[in-house]
């Protein structure tokens, strides 16, 4: 006698039409931003009974990127800048695994799991809300010596990073292994990359304090960066007023750039600067997930799924894709505020995005029109480090405190759950009374590393030559004589 296991989400070995189903399934794939909100945001119009939800994605949490940079200088724990998916998607199953094939005309996808075999699942609809990966490029070097910065591990091995070579360095004579130590380079002058290197400069200033041997004078930040500004959202005026603060900081920014190689840490940019640097890090620009080409989903010339106005799939002509829905960075959505324009990869419209997605969907599956999407930007805040930032809102132009105060505030409103919210003003209130944690975690990303060396066989011992031992006898007759 064998019972009968009740149906959880599909999972198939063969591509096959979804089965007729009571309740229609729902699959979300990417617990970003747009997966992560247009799962709660369903969830919350519709009963279970109105709709089955799952979210799939490589990790077990969404990651709130605008708070990256001050988890890696140390501001903000990096676990307060993430959301588990099973803890506040309450009524949402979640798988942990890849998507690797989409197969819309079957409605089904393939997910490969961190352990275990490839397998399908099934759906009536399909939201792509895959977000974005680094957008790399065949440079000799970058992909051995390089780290992006769009995930919280590489925020936290980022940290690390700086830290550890600042202890190394410290420890070492060679004038030459001091400045590689010390010189760290970051490529691309977005919102991610001056941020980042704004926060972990002041960071590596505030720690160079503890260390007698090292000066700030010794470090070295440069920004390199391929356009003729930086920050291009805020315009000339602000951007300006950025890269003037960097300068004032002793930050060099190349403009007009390009890293031409970086192999074993050596830089080589494409205006003949050469110069060798330990730390590299990758921030020039996104490029839709990659894993869309191998569907069958109609894409722009960039990439990115061809989107209607109600956040709809559709081909060129317009005609609408049943069953498909995407938002995001990996979505071309138009921007009606901007006609002729598409919506910026911004943290801004993807969260409005997703939840103007999540209603839409509702009111589909209670037989009702979907409406269009259309959000006026409200403007741009970027942090320059502990109480320093710029601002464009509303077409008023804050610099220094206030424009760090707004970026603040903007961004804690802006992250999900009370429970977080509460965890980051609690950090940043501790940072306003203690001193920053300026702690590596050496050996965080090999943990293994010492009980491999306590488990290693011990080197046997080299036998005593017999040459060596006519001296010491010589030695011990003539004290017995």
């Amino acid at each position: 006698m064998s019972a009968q296991t009740p149906e959880a989400p599909a999972v198939t070995t063969e591509a096959r039409p979804a089965k007729e189903r009571k309740v229609p399934r729902v699959v979300i794939l990417g617990g970003g931003y747009v997966g992560f909100y247009t799962a709660l945001r369903l969830r919350r119009r519709l009963g279970k009974r109105e709709a089955a939800i799952v979210v799939v994605d490589p990790r077990s949490y969404m990651t709130y990127q605008p708070f990256l940079p001050e988890a890696a200088a140390g501001a903000l724990e990096p676990r307060h800048v993430v959301v588990s998916h099973r803890r506040e998607l309450k009524g949402v199953d979640t798988l942990t695994g890849r998507v690797t094939e989409i197969r819309h005309a079957d409605r089904t996808v393939t997910i490969t799991p961190t352990e275990g075999q490839p397998y399908d699942i099934t759906y009536d609809h399909l939201v792509v809300a895959l977000g974005s990966v680094a957008r790399t490029l065949p440079i000799p070097g970058l992909a051995e010596q390089a780290i992006g910065f769009k995930q919280v591990e590489e925020a936290i091995a980022l940290r690390n990073d700086v830290l550890n070579k600042l202890d190394t360095a410290a420890s070492t004579w060679d004038p030459e292994a001091r400045r590689r130590l010390l010189t760290f380079t970051f490529v691309g002058g977005g919102f991610a990359g001056i941020e980042a290197i704004a926060e972990v400069e002041d960071m590596a200033r505030a720690a160079v304090g503890y260390y007698d041997s090292i000066s700030p004078e010794d470090l070295r930040f440069v920004m390199i960066e391929g356009s003729a500004r930086i920050l291009p959202e805020l315009g000339d005026e602000m951007g300006g007023y950025a890269l003037e603060q960097l300068r004032k900081r002793n930050i060099e920014v190349h403009l007009s750039t390009f890293l031409s190689s970086c192999v074993d840490g050596h830089v080589v940019t494409s205006t003949g600067v050469e110069f060798d640097s330990a730390t590299i890090v990758w921030t020039a620009g996104v490029k839709a997930n990659p894993v869309l080409n191998d569907s069958d989903l109609p894409l722009d010339k960039m990439g990115r799924l061809n989107a209607l106005p109600t956040l709809q799939v559709a081909h060129e002509d317009g005609t609408v894709v049943e069953g498909a829905w995407t938002a995001g960075d990996c979505a071309a959505v138009p921007d009606l505020a901007n006609p002729g324009s598409y919506c910026s990869p911004s943290a801004q419209h993807a969260v409005r995005q997703a939840r103007h997605l999540g209603d839409n969907l509702g009111r589909f599956l209670r037989s009702a029109e979907p409406t269009d999407y259309e959000h006026k930007h409200v403007g741009t805040v970027a942090s320059l480090g502990l109480g320093k930032g710029v601002a464009q809102v509303y077409g008023i132009k804050l610099r220094g405190w206030p424009a760090w105060f707004m970026h603040r505030t903007y961004h804690m409103a802006q992250m999900p759950t009370f429970n977080r919210k509460v965890r980051i003003v609690l950090d940043w209130t501790l940072a306003l009374l203690f001193r920053r944690e300026l702690v590596a975690l050496g050996r965080l990303h090999d943990p293994r590393a010492d009980f491999r060396d306590a488990s290693a066989a011990p080197r046997p011992k080299a036998a005593q030559k017999p040459a060596d031992k006519a001296p010491q006898a010589e030695k011990v007759a003539t004290a017995a004589s």
